[in-house]
């Protein structure tokens, strides 16, 4: 019986080596800015967050691509995939990776259930009149995102919280930046209408990518409130905490940098992507890895 319990015990734990290895794969085929910051990880750690990569990008895609018929019921079948995951009977690869790592790390449900509202709100508008209704998608695509990792990284102050939440709406808002022709190829245009009426921009001309002096300083206004977030999660950074929250740090000097790289363009997004290489990408994650380190130290 001893051998067989272990037999069991050495299947099981290959299964569940090859279904982290599986989000790995899928986090590092998605070129993802989020992949080079989990280089500066323990293993352990880094394999939890290529499982809830994988999970997040999967639900994600479900509004994106354009070949799924029913989005609202694979997005049910994903709330339903969830709770096989917390009741400890996952089906899926993915979900049996991440059914592990919500339990080494005692990740809370409902962030993962605020990242499935975020993208049924997709499938629903495609148009957010107020900064205020723009400000709830983003935390629910975003920061709960963040407020995941966190578990992940470990922290001690509770402010890390704040922290994870700003930094995620910072995140977002620079991905809206980079993706205004990407997301108007969709038929979405993320940037509040009331942003839109003031700056003198009409939907029509966000929809048909028309670059002008107006749509310059639409854009202008929409970084400020970017940095601002980046700002707000600096000084909610706990110091006690900043050696382990430095793969956050790196995403927050990758993000950083692309919305620089998007301000230094004069807003050329509406006939490119703009991104950044993954040397640069690598040079920041090294930063990160030596202000974390010399945290550590000091503290």
């Amino acid at each position: 019986m001893r051998r067989q319990a272990a037999v069991e015990g050495e299947v099981g734990a290959t299964r569940l080596d090859r279904d982290y290895e599986r989000c790995a794969e899928i986090t590092r085929r998605s070129s993802s800015n989020f992949y080079y910051a989990f280089m500066l990880l323990a293993p352990e750690r880094r394999q939890a967050l290529y499982a809830v990569y994988a999970f997040c990008r999967f639900v994600d895609d479900i509004a994106d691509d354009a070949a799924v018929r029913e989005p609202a019921l694979m997005l049910a079948r994903w709330r339903e995939e969830l709770d096989r995951v917390y009741g400890g009977e996952p089906t899926r690869p993915v979900s049996r990776a991440l059914a592990d790592a919500v339990r080494r790390f005692t990740i809370p449900r409902e962030y993962f259930e605020e990242v499935i509202a975020g993208v049924e709100m997709d499938l629903t508008r495609k148009r957010y009149r107020t900064f205020d209704e723009l400000r709830l998608y983003c935390y629910r695509v975003a920061s709960a995102v963040g407020l995941i990792c966190i578990e992940v990284f470990g922290y001690t102050n509770p402010a890390a919280r704040v922290y994870a939440e700003k930094l995620g709406i910072a995140f977002q808002l620079t991905n809206i930046l980079r993706d205004v022709s990407e997301d108007a190829s969709r038929g979405r245009i993320y940037l509040p209408l009331e942003d839109l009426e003031k700056m003198g921009v009409s939907e029509e001309e966000i929809l048909n990518r028309v670059y002008s002096s107006n749509f310059v300083r639409l854009m202008e206004f929409e970084a400020n409130r970017a940095r601002n977030f980046y700002r707000e999660a600096e000084a909610a950074m706990p110091p006690e905490d900043r050696s382990t929250l430095r793969t956050a740090e790196a995403m927050r000097m990758i993000y950083g940098a692309l919305l620089a790289r998007i301000v230094s363009s004069n807003y050329r997004v509406l006939d490119r992507r703009l991104s950044l290489s993954a040397p640069r990408k690598l040079y920041l994650v090294g930063r990160a890895w030596a202000s974390g380190r010399i945290a550590s130290l000091r503290g």
